[in-house]
């Protein structure tokens, strides 16, 4: 059962998410959180984070490491949650890959017509949207610690957030200098 419920999970986000992984993430972690009870949010966020570090898509990635943990927490043995993986990779892009070689003729013959802009100029604030609500959801206990069980990881967390953001926006540090430089800061305090 837990595998036909993975095809049709992962299914129905592929074919629904615009926007790219990001956007994909909390149309996951309402199925796979909140209603299916798969993952709990800690284990959720730790799959986002290591989606974010491996090579790839973080929503084919995402969709790979929840495909493997809901497996294991139903009880199966590693070679079916490994099963799990390649079906919650696969249902994810097959619906988006037949959709696009489909309309890809389309697009090509039409692909600059007002009807077309207008098609993706209202899917803009869609994409937003979701990428918001990623952030959003990514900004939770599991990732900052609370300022009430715990204010001095709340208050590092957010300081080594903003050290981030004003480092690669303002000061143009590269991304993986500033992951290195927050993993080394997390690893001496954490």
């Amino acid at each position: 059962m837990i595998f036909l419920q993975l095809f049709y999970v992962f299914s129905k986000i592929g074919i629904f998410n615009f926007g790219g992984g990001y956007a994909m993430l909390s149309l996951i972690q309402d199925e796979v959180v909140n209603k299916y009870h798969w993952l709990t949010v800690k284990e959720f966020t730790d799959i986002v984070a290591v989606s974010q570090s491996t090579p790839g898509p973080i929503g084919i990635n995402c969709a790979t490491y929840t495909g493997y943990t809901a497996v294991i927490h139903a009880g199966f043995p590693v070679w079916a949650a490994v099963l799990g993986a390649v079906l919650a990779s696969l249902s994810v892009i097959w619906l988006p890959f037949i959709l696009m070689v489909s309309i890809s003729r389309f697009l090509i013959k039409h692909g600059r017509s007002k009807v077309s802009n207008d098609i993706f100029g209202s899917l803009r604030p869609t994409i937003v949207g979701l990428l918001l609500a990623a952030a959003l959801m990514l900004m939770s206990k599991e990732n900052f610690g609370s300022p009430t069980e715990s204010p001095f990881v709340f208050t590092l967390s957010v300081v080594i957030f903003l050290f981030a953001f004003v480092g690669t926006r303002l000061y143009k540090i590269h991304p993986i200098l500033m992951i290195l430089l927050c993993g080394l800061v997390g690893l001496m305090v954490y």
